[in-house]
């Protein structure tokens, strides 16, 4: 994973990028049309669902899914259950790490692994905390938006072809539940960092844990290797930086409605198509998407102050994930 070369192909990404692109600007689009444009913001959120089992055929995915959905929903539910209390939020970011970490690693769920889990966990607690929308509400447009996304991956299926495709059995879609060497070891990672995260996160700023313990997640990622935690820490650092300056410049330009509708769906797009080939430039756009919308949904788009901030907490959580690293044995050969 180099900073100067792309990775090899794996076929091409645009059907998921295109699905990714249409669940988190359709109903930011939508909703702001019909007046309501904090509710698109939320139900954008459930775009995370079409992220998983990409390269999958459709027919595989409508059976898996739903259950990745209902692992967001249940995230989510905690989250808001919980918001307002720091100290009961800063323990659900460890629960919902460590849970959701075992859940994905143990039945061999794929990339982008806990991560989602995690920041939705997250961002529930936090937008419910600082912004007018309810538990109820915001769970149903969370639903609302995880539906339309699933529906937006089953589109294929109106082909016939694609219909037609020997579907396998969940059990085999996801093997176990089972822990090898290997995953036992990206759990106790997970669960490391997901501790000393809230700690730093409790003396930084306890709103942003979630943010500290996200970012040393996705360095983590699934790869059990101790030179991948090195590698994705400094990409995830470099990236970020680049991506909190481009945020500052496309903040400049105050978008909103279905501009900003259009500029995220656009971002996801750009990042469906190069995050498995080089992943400090899927930062670059990754980092004002999560900016932008996060923004608008607590109403402080265009913070140039959030933006330091989440450069604090990423270099702080990737670094926490690079050095978790270190529990790999230097001969353990990397997971392919």
């Amino acid at each position: 994973m180099s900073l100067f070369a792309f990775a090899p192909s794996r076929g091409p990404r645009w059907p998921l990028a295109l699905q990714a692109a249409l669940g988190i600007g359709a109903p930011i689009a939508v909703m702001t049309l019909l007046g309501q444009p904090a509710l698109g913001y939320v139900a954008a959120s459930g775009a995370f669902t079409v992220l998983y089992l990409g390269s999958a055929p459709a027919v595989d995915r409508a059976r898996v899914l739903p259950l990745v959905a209902a692992g967001l929903l249940l995230s989510a539910v905690f989250g808001v259950l919980l918001a307002g209390n720091v100290w009961l939020v800063s323990a659900g970011v460890v629960i919902v790490a460590v849970a959701s970490a075992a859940l994905a690693f143990g039945f061999r769920l794929g990339p982008p692994g806990p991560l989602f889990f995690v920041l939705v966990f997250g961002l529930s607690a936090h937008v419910v905390d600082v912004s007018a929308i309810t538990p109820v509400v915001y769970i149903a447009a969370l639903t609302a938006g995880c539906a339309f996304s699933y529906l937006v991956a089953m589109a294929p299926l109106l082909l016939r072809r694609t219909r037609t495709t020997p579907s396998r059995p969940v059990r085999d879609l996801l093997p176990g539940p089972s822990l090898g060497a290997d995953s036992r070891i990206l759990v106790l990672r997970v669960g490391i960092v997901a501790v000393v995260g809230v700690l730093l996160g409790l003396v930084i700023d306890p709103a942003r844990t979630y943010w500290i313990v996200g970012s040393a997640v996705a360095v983590i990622g699934v790869a059990a290797a101790r030179k991948a935690a090195f590698q994705r820490g400094l990409h995830r650092m470099l990236g970020t930086v680049v991506g909190a300056g481009v945020y500052a410049v496309l903040a400049l330009l105050h978008p909103s409605g279905v501009w900003l509708a259009l500029l995220l769906a656009a971002l996801q797009f750009t990042i469906e198509l190069v995050v498995v080939r080089h992943y400090a430039l899927a930062l670059v756009f990754i980092t004002p998407l999560v900016l932008l919308l996060t923004g608008a949904a607590t109403g402080d788009i265009g913070s140039m102050d959030v933006a330091g901030e989440r450069i604090v907490d990423t270099v702080v959580g990737a670094a926490l994930g690079a050095a978790s690293g270190l529990l790999h044995p230097r001969a353990m050969p990397e997971s392919r």
